[in-house]
């Protein structure tokens, strides 16, 4: 049987930034950052129709887990995708994705040769 190392610590990070992903608000709310580039929060409450409050406790939840970039200009924030951060994201899932369908694939084998 092959095993693998988990690094806990890290396995726990990685589910908060699943979890932070797998928010309907947050997902219409990095959609919305895809298409439009930088934007502050303003348009990103206005644009979804949600209460100012709201997207704010939304965005702190991206940006904790980077997420979203921020970048200050006077007194408007304005937020970014982290691209780099989205993309290890999708690496890691689909390494994920490869060993359980790779783990199936030895199972099916197994069971068949049995």
């Amino acid at each position: 049987m092959n095993y693998f190392e988990i690094d806990y610590k890290k396995a726990m990070e990685s589910a908060e930034i699943l979890r932070a992903l797998s928010h309907p608000l947050r997902l219409s709310i990095i959609r919305l950052l895809d298409e439009e580039g930088t934007i502050n929060v303003n348009k990103i409450y206005s644009s979804l129709n949600l209460e100012q409050s709201i997207t704010s406790q939304h965005l702190k939840i991206l940006r904790d887990n980077e997420i979203v970039l921020t970048e200050r200009k006077g007194k408007l924030i304005f937020y970014t995708l982290n691209y780099k951060r989205l993309s290890a994201v999708a690496s890691s899932t689909l390494f994920f994705d490869e060993l359980t369908r790779e783990r199936s694939k030895r199972k099916k084998k197994q069971q068949v040769a049995a």
